[in-house]
């Protein structure tokens, strides 16, 4: 069974920077994609970026293309979230997937078999 523990989150005042980090266990993570996703209060669970089985390929929510950086150590068995730049509408707990079987990234939860708990980012202004 393939389990994911995010750490890193707490609060930050607005422009400030966070690194989430997400550590698997019962699985290496090496040659599957992993994703960051993030849910705020009242709302749906969105994505916010993933990354590939190799680390070649990533993709990022408009909202924070250019501010956040997902990356994976793969001899750590771990996936990180470097998040900059940060504004109050980042807070939300934010949550680490990876797929069971697939290489390529993904956008889609549907895509995702395995999440972790969660980590709470709050963001003040």
């Amino acid at each position: 069974q393939v389990q994911l523990v995010e750490s890193g989150g707490g609060l930050v005042q607005t422009g400030g920077s966070l690194r989430l980090s997400c550590a698997a266990s019962g699985r290496t993570i090496s040659g599957y994609a992993m994703g960051w996703f993030r849910q705020a209060p009242g709302k749906e669970r969105e994505f916010v970026a993933t990354i590939g089985g190799s680390g070649a390929s990533t993709d990022y929510a408009d909202s924070v293309q250019g501010r956040f950086t997902i990356s994976r150590e793969n001899a750590k068995n771990t996936v990180y979230l470097q998040m900059n730049s940060l504004k109050p509408e980042d807070s939300a707990v934010y949550y680490c997937a990876t797929r069971k079987l697939g290489w390529n990234i993904r956008k889609g939860e549907e895509s995702y078999d395995y999440w972790g708990q969660g980590t709470r980012v709050v963001v003040s202004s």
